[in-house]
Order: structure tokens, then C-alpha cells, then sequence
């Protein structure tokens, strides 16, 4: 199937197969929240106010009790929506290019990534600098622990514990202890 007359972002923000690295619209926009990135790692650890204003501009939606340790790093930021008292620690990475969305009383352990960005398999494909994104859904109260990485296309239920270190390549239902590479499912809560 080919798509005349998109964008780009249109087809970024669709889930279809989109050029990434020669589009000036996403290349600006990337660098935009690069910018923004860059001034709020480097803030002072003391400045809440700042750091908390500054992440509520970047990211599209955030409630209430907003913590993102520093650094922190994702490409667009308007993909991105957390719920109440969400909770991240030092080092966490979004590749945003479709939505990442956090639940309420979610807990994120240091070094731990959120990528919604693939890429094809066929090389020639992907030396064009072509992807595709896929969202990524983490439901309420769950508990992220240290390097994991979850990858595009994954949901993770509510209540759920994943383990440090997890690659999470499949979806976790609710109320699951998941570990491993690839995470699975070790006992139900």
C-alpha cells in the first residue's frame, strides 16, 4: 500500500514505514527536544520548580507528583503521557516516535528504555533510513526495575513487577512478576 500525500510525522504518528533521519520537519523537531533535553539535565538537582516546568513543557500530557531523575532523554516529547505520581529514576531513555503512555504509580528503576522506534529487516530498507514506531502502554501501579528495555509494540498490565534487567519484547498481563530475556511471566499477584 502507498501513501500519497502524507507526511512524514503523519506516517511516524500512523505506524507505517516513514523516512526518519531526511525529513526536515522530524529532524527539527527532534532537535528541538534535544534542546530542551539538554537544559533540563542540566538544571541543578535543587531547582524542583524548574525542573518539574520544564518537563511539563516537553512531554504532552503529565499529572500530578512529576519526578524524572537527571539525565533524561527522549526524541520528541509530545508522545510521551504519565500519570499521577509517577516516579523515574537516573538514566531513563524514550524513543517516542509513537506514544509511550505511564499509568498512575508507576516506578521506574535507573538505566531503563522505552523504544517505540524498529527498523525494517531488509537492509536496503533500513540504509534508506526508514522505521516504523508502535506504541508502548504501561498500565497503574506498575514497578519497572533497573536496566530493563521495553520494546515497540509492547503493553504492560496494571500491577505488574518487572525485573531488573528484562527485555521485554511481548505483552505482560496485569497483576504479573515478569522477567527475563525475553521477560516472561514467572508467578501471577
Amino acid at each position: 500500500m502507498v501513501i500519497i500525500n502524507m507526511t512524514e510525522k503523519e506516517k511516524m504518528l500512523r505506524g507505517l514505514i516513514y523516512d526518519a533521519n531526511n525529513d526536515p520537519q522530524l529532524l527539527a523537531e527532534r532537535l528541538e527536544c534535544k534542546e530542551k533535553c539538554r537544559d533540563y539535565n542540566d538544571l541543578r538537582p535543587t531547582d524542583l520548580q524548574g525542573r518539574e516546568a520544564l518537563l511539563r513543557s516537553l512531554l504532552g500530557k503529565s499529572g500530578s507528583g512529576l519526578i524524572v531523575e537527571q539525565p533524561f532523554y527522549c526524541d520528541y516529547g509530545y508522545n510521551i503521557e504519565v500519570g499521577n505520581n509517577f516516579f523515574a529514576n537516573f538514566n531513563m531513555i524514550i524513543l517516542d516516535e509513537a506514544p509511550v503512555r505511564f499509568g498512575d504509580n508507576v516506578f521506574i528503576a535507573p538505566n531503563c528504555a522505552f523504544y517505540t522506534a524498529g527498523h525494517p529487516i531488509d537492509p536496503d530498507q533500513r540504509n534508506k533510513g526508514l522505521e516504523y514506531a508502535r506504541h508502548i502502554t504501561i498500565g497503574n501501579n506498575v514497578w519497572i526495575g533497573g536496566n530493563v528495555c521495553v520494546l515497540p509494540g509492547v503493553n504492560i498490565g496494571d500491577n505488574c513487577v518487572i525485573g531488573a534487567g528484562s527485555v521485554v519484547v511481548k505483552d505482560i498481563p496485569a497483576n504479573s512478576v515478569a522477567v527475563g530475556n525475553p521477560c516472561k511471566v514467572v508467578k501471577s499477584i
